[in-house]
């Protein structure tokens, strides 16, 4: 009884105190349709990962954002799918907004938790899961006066996913089943780098003859003359070592040789079909592509685009998915959580000039030094991705019974 009190009084009040939008949503899409809510910002990117490798796997879902009323949807550009400003938690708009989405199936993701949207969600059948819940999202303090409204709401979801044990501890307190909660990693943009042929990357790893190898990926114009001075640093200790320029801009490939043949670098440009030889101490690269074979082979990666300010640096994740252990600049502002995510598991350094970058690229091309390295990053991409590959076999389940439900209707 105190349960269906609770929402009962959050509804009087909320009567009261919203007012539902206008018939404005955008068209719905034909077929399948995934709603995704995102609490915060700092979820969107895993979120849209895990939506566009939905999207893959079955063509004809579309797929649903909906972001915090306070924010702005030009703020939030999604690869794939519509994003729309969550209603107002007013029960006309909730019935609204679920009329016109009718979606096959929720994904929330954190706290912001709606009661009426949610417990109306519930009662049409919709399945409902809620993810990446923290402790700070589980208390709305100005309902705290309502008994056991956060139960009521927690109870509207098939299975909750929280960030960490204290959280679920919180939610079975609540009242809610244990077998409908469990703790598991924050989810995370995760890698899914293509294959490479074996036989190319066997032409390769022989041509490089053990040699010491590092690569400058995504590398920026004005980050040439660090780059180069550091492996100008570490061919003093280390005479054979290779070093790999991945250029961002193609055009900057010519440049690039020219001011390596004045510093007396042995280069090459392998874009355009030259062979690595024993006197090669530079090749240039700039097809994004190649980059799946310069991860393979070199064990330790300056991710560039990061030691100046402007680019605000690269996604580093499919060169820790690759074995490589990694080193960036100070300039990450596109990726700043995925890069203190992998510093803190020991996985990447930070380094702020070429100095600093030669003296850890020849503390890390020493044997086993970037091994250590390598695998922490291993360690962090694979538990990220296990959660990933988890979400897509329960978002396909609910989806593939929805879509039962209603042919049986």
């Amino acid at each position: 009884m105190a349960r269906s009190l609770s929402l009962a009084a959050y509804r009087v009040l909320s009567w009261r105190g919203a007012h539902p939008p206008g018939d404005d949503m955008p068209s719905r899409p034909e077929g399948e349709l995934l709603w995704i809510h995102v609490a915060d910002r700092s979820r969107f990117a895993a979120l849209c990962d895990l939506a566009q490798r939905l999207v893959t796997l079955r063509p004809d879902l579309s797929t649903l954002f909906t972001i915090p009323g306070d924010t702005r949807t030009d703020d939030w550009q999604a690869p794939t799918g519509l994003v729309s400003v969550l209603p107002d938690d007013h029960p006309t708009a909730a019935r609204r907004f679920l009329s016109h989405w009718t979606p096959d199936m929720c994904l929330w993701s954190g706290g912001g938790l709606k009661p009426n949207l949610i417990d109306e969600a519930a009662q049409t059948g919709l399945p409902m899961i809620l993810i990446d819940v923290a402790e700070r999202d589980l208390t709305a303090r100005k309902h705290r006066w309502l008994p056991d409204l956060t139960r009521t709401v927690l109870d509207c979801f098939d299975m909750i996913l929280t960030n960490g044990e204290a959280a679920a501890r919180q939610v079975r307190r609540a009242g809610v089943a244990p077998a409908k909660v469990r703790a598991s990693p924050p989810l995370q943009v995760s890698a899914n780098p293509a294959p490479w042929p074996e036989d190319e990357l066997a032409v390769v790893n022989a041509a490089l003859g053990g040699r010491p190898v590092w690569l400058s990926a995504w590398t920026q114009a004005k980050e040439f003359i660090s780059v180069l001075t550091a492996h100008r640093y570490a061919l003093r200790l280390l005479h054979r070592a290779l070093l790999v320029v991945h250029v961002a801009d193609p055009d900057e490939a010519g440049p690039l040789r020219e001011r390596l043949e004045h510093m007396d670098l042995r280069c090459i440009n392998w874009d355009a079909g030259d062979m690595i030889d024993d006197h090669t101490q530079v090749v240039i690269s700039a097809e994004p592509e190649n980059l799946g074979l310069w991860y393979r082979v070199s064990p330790l990666t300056f991710v560039g685009s990061s030691l100046e300010p402007g680019a605000g640096g690269r996604d580093p994740l499919t060169a820790v998915a690759l074995g490589s252990a990694l080193l960036y600049g100070p300039n990450v502002r596109n990726h700043i959580d995925t890069y203190v995510r992998l510093a803190s598991a020991g996985a990447a350094r930070s380094v702020r000039d070429a100095e600093a970058l030669g003296s850890e690229v020849v503390h890390l091309l020493a044997p086993d030094a970037a091994a250590t390295m390598a695998l922490a990053g291993w360690e962090v991409v694979t538990e990220s991705a296990h959660l990933t590959d988890e979400l897509l076999e329960l978002v396909q389940d609910r989806l593939d019974r929805r879509r039962a439900e209603h042919a049986d209707t």
